[in-house]
């Protein structure tokens, strides 16, 4: 039996008339989709300028620091302002403002700087569990902000114990004595008192001119020493042995001699001009100049060590109090007008330029005593978060307008 065959339906081929039609559907429906992209993408652009608008008219969604890409915004600062300042009545916040908003400024940098260093550099970090203790011992908020107070405490803790194991028990140190004399003269005479039997210490205590910088300094290491000219004669001199006198011309002095001439005088106000010397010998060599014809203001200029020296020494309209030292309105409010003054002691100010006068009393091996220990751990630390900084990107926004605004919104709130 044959089989039946299969019905083949003709293939319908459309029409120009149809093609035509398809086409311009599609197009119409092309038309249509992208004009609704385009609305939607115009929307999604509206709203997000909106909101950037909204961001950047709110001051404190404002980005004020950041540190190598990590922002900090107004708000951040303005609540860690408030943590730092916790306790604090209104006045001393407002009188001292300035000082806490750069204080904050950079606690919120060196913070940063330490967390992002330890983790890279030195795979040290502060785990959630720590900081959650502490926040817990000392009854503090658990936001973000005191999170990272106490993370920045708990790091600088962990950073002193890197540091400190580090360090040997033992090393190379020097033994020393110092003094910073005033002029050749007083070297001089200090030595002649050395020679007779004089107590370096004790003459240090009567002679030397810098108050942080006198008498025996103890064992140090080199690095620890107080500048390099000390550092290289202490590692250097025969120990027993005083060194010549080392000229310094940064050397700071915490006393100046003052030769002041009234010009004018009315009531309680005079006129002056003045100078500042290093040392009484320059102050009697510029007074022996100024007695043979010398000029005050050309003098003044050339050695004077007070800001005035750029106007010829020239202070007009002076009332006691105003140059800050009791020597000075002794001597100037009580001079006859075009009279100079003999050289005018004051101990309340600062000079640069002395000799120093070293004694090595022994060197060696020397075990590290706590104190240098805890100053050795802590220039390392300081060394390393310098040279960290230095390779870091760091930008500070907050300008005079914006330090006021914050301090404004901490005193709003208490």
């Amino acid at each position: 039996m044959a089989k039946k065959q299969k019905k083949v339906t003709p293939e319908r081929t459309p029409t120009k008339h149809q093609l035509s039609k398809w086409q311009r559907q599609m197009r119409i429906r092309r038309i249509v989709i992208t004009a609704a992209v385009v609305f939607l993408v115009g929307i999604g652009i509206w709203v997000g300028l909106e909101t950037y608008k909204d961001y950047k008219s709110d001051p404190l969604r404002q980005v004020v620091i950041e540190v190598n890409g990590v922002p900090f915004t107004m708000e951040y600062f303005v609540k860690t302002l408030d943590a730092y300042t916790a306790g604090m009545n209104s006045t001393v916040i407002s009188y001292y403002g300035d000082y806490f908003v750069d204080m904050v400024a950079d606690n919120i940098i060196n913070a940063e700087l330490v967390r992002q260093g330890a983790k890279e550099n030195l795979r040290i970090e502060v785990t959630t569990e720590e900081i959650d203790a502490k926040l817990k011992e000392y009854e503090l908020p658990n936001d973000s902000v005191y999170r990272d107070i106490i993370r920045y405490d708990l790091l600088q803790e962990k950073l002193n114990e890197y540091f400190g194991s580090q360090l040997p028990n033992t090393m190379e140190q020097a033994h020393a004595q110092v003094m910073l004399l005033e002029s050749q003269e007083v070297v001089d005479e200090v030595i002649t008192k050395v020679e007779a039997g004089g107590n370096f210490t004790a003459l240090a205590e009567e002679f030397s001119c810098n108050s942080s910088i006198k008498g025996d300094l103890g064992w140090l290491p080199e690095e620890l020493m107080p500048n390099t000219l000390i550092a290289d004669a202490a590692f250097n001199l025969t120990v027993g042995e005083i060194s010549q006198p080392i000229y310094d011309e940064t050397a700071i002095k915490d006393v100046g001699y003052w030769l002041i001439e009234v010009t004018d005088a009315q009531n309680e106000t005079i006129n002056a001009q003045v100078m500042l010397l290093t040392s009484e010998v320059k102050a009697e060599q510029v007074e022996a100049e100024l007695a043979a014809g010398g000029n005050f203001s050309a003098l003044a200029g050339n050695y004077s060590q007070h800001e005035s020296k750029t106007n010829g020494g020239k202070l007009d309209g002076l009332e006691p109090g105003d140059m800050g030292s009791a020597a000075f309105d002794e001597v100037a409010f009580n001079l006859t007008v075009n009279e100079v003054s003999e050289p005018v002691k004051d101990g309340s100010v600062q000079t640069t330029g002395g000799y120093w006068l070293i004694k090595v009393v022994d060197r060696g091996g020397h075990e590290l005593e706590e104190n240098v220990r805890e100053e050795l751990i802590a220039k390392h630390l300081n060394d390393w978060l310098e040279e960290w900084s230095e390779e870091s990107t760091i930008e500070t926004y907050l300008d005079a307008a914006k330090k006021s605004w914050a301090i404004n919104q901490v005193l709003a709130g208490r």
